[in-house]
């Protein structure tokens, strides 16, 4: 028994219509969602548009169906979103809240349905025409709706678990943990060590890595470890670097924390990238790390960065090594910006070379530790006087003492350690102790 053709003429209105539909939509999503008002119209409209004729190709069929037969049964769940589309909404969701995808699909359908039901009007469609639409419809969103928020949160675990590969693997790069592929046909496939000895997760096995390819073993990478430069407080001195590398909980752990994006939002014109656009960023032990395709431009304010030279796959790390040594370095002085090694000069070889430290140490210090509270004064007068350039009036000031107070100490100093603060030797024997000790912490 055939019913009303008022549904089919008014869908087929819609469709005529079709691109002033879209558009009034697009106003609609951006007027209400601050998210797709940021979206540019050319990545939009054809997702709008798309989504727009698939609904209403769906409720052409559902009219027809109703007019050859009633009580066919169907119902919205069995006209799914075509995969395609749905992939263009989880890809969407990337960029996206899926709240406001969820809610951009009720924008949407209470535009449609009202400009339906006013096609219906004209053709003086009744209750009984408009019911049974309107609740197949309305089943057909709920549903659909749950399929996106399903479909989403699989891409967001997928995506999840792909950075979480990449990081993984940019850290066994930077540590010295790959396991290069041998074989003739040098693919550049990768493990972490003995085939039996991987773990399940995380990294690929040497099949996967060859067909993925993932990072090209000749390209030479700058490796680098970064942090933000410490804060101190106004009129206080700079924070002493706790000994040895940072702790991860104090670090950054990674995407989604502010420090860690901040960093690379800095840096991300140099950051060299996989085949897919990915950075090629991890953590170590609390601090940001990664390749660079070259080395970051301008004074780097914002940031401590140790840097390595390039080097290909094979020699990333031991550059890592060095980057590390120089961040520590840069970090200990206090200064900020991008540094070598080598740029560093000694202050670099006081952390690279931490027996010589503590040789000198002991030649140096270890008769003011057996003074106790006083033997410690002698040494922070020692200090002031370095840091000041060996200027004796400027050091006083920071000690908030009398010239000829420090001047005391100072000889006293000379007299317990055996020094003479005159001699440039000494000078340099004693400047490295007190350095290492600042940076490597007391001894053991």
């Amino acid at each position: 028994m055939e019913t009303s053709t008022t549904v089919p003429e008014s869908v087929a209105a819609l469709h005529a219509a079709i691109d002033a539909l879209t558009d009034e939509v697009i106003g609609g999503l951006r007027a209400q969602l601050p998210s797709y008002a940021a979206v540019s119209m050319d990545q939009l409209r054809p997702r709008v548009l798309a989504s727009l004729r698939n609904g209403l190709s769906l409720v052409q069929r559902w009219s027809e169906e109703r007019r050859t037969s009633q009580g066919s049964g169907q119902d919205g769940r069995a006209y799914a979103i075509p995969e395609t589309h749905l992939d263009e909404v989880t890809a969407l969701a990337r960029a996206l809240p899926v709240e406001d995808i969820i809610s951009a699909y009720r924008i949407g359908t209470d535009i449609v349905w009202r400009r339906f039901g006013e096609e219906m009007a004209a053709r003086r469609g009744t209750a009984e025409d408009l019911l049974p639409i309107a609740e197949t419809l309305r089943a057909w969103v709920d549903a659909n709706t749950l399929r996106i928020v399903r479909s989403c949160r699989v891409g967001f675990e997928e995506d999840a678990m792909t950075d979480r590969r990449r990081a993984a693997q940019v850290r066994a790069l930077l540590l010295g943990e790959v396991r290069w592929d041998k074989s003739p046909s040098g693919g550049g496939a990768w493990g972490t060590g003995p085939a039996d000895d991987r773990p399940a997760a995380g990294y690929l096995d040497d099949g996967e890595a060859a067909a993925d390819g993932w990072y090209d073993r000749g390209a030479l990478r700058r490796p680098f470890r970064a942090r933000l430069p410490d804060v101190p407080p106004p009129g206080g001195p700079a924070r002493a670097p706790e000994p040895g590398p940072a702790p991860y909980a104090t670090g950054h752990p990674g995407p989604g924390d502010g420090a860690f994006d901040r960093i690379v939002a800095l840096l991300r014109p140099w950051l060299a990238l996989d085949g897919t656009g990915k950075p090629l960023v991890t953590t170590v032990d609390g601090d940001v790390a990664g390749l660079l395709a070259g080395r970051p431009g301008g004074l780097c304010r914002g940031l401590v960065l140790g840097l390595g030279a390039p080097a290909p796959a094979s020699g990333l790390a031991a550059e890592f090594t060095r980057a590390t040594q120089a961040l520590r370095a840069a970090a200990g002085f206090g200064l900020v910006g991008a540094f070598t090694r080598e740029e560093l000069g000694l202050r670099a070889t006081v952390v690279a070379l931490p027996a010589v430290g503590e040789a000198l140490v002991g030649l140096r210090l270890a008769p003011l530790a057996e003074r106790g509270e006083d033997g410690a004064q002698l040494e922070e007068a020692a200090a002031a006087y370095l840091e000041q350039g060996l200027r004796l009036e400027a050091a006083a000031r920071t000690l908030y003492v009398h010239p000829n107070t420090l001047r005391n100490r100072l000889r006293r100093f000379e007299e317990i350690t055996g020094t003479s603060l005159r001699d440039p030797a000494d000078l340099a024997e004693i400047w490295w102790a007190l350095t290492h000790r600042r940076i490597h912490g007391p001894a053991s």
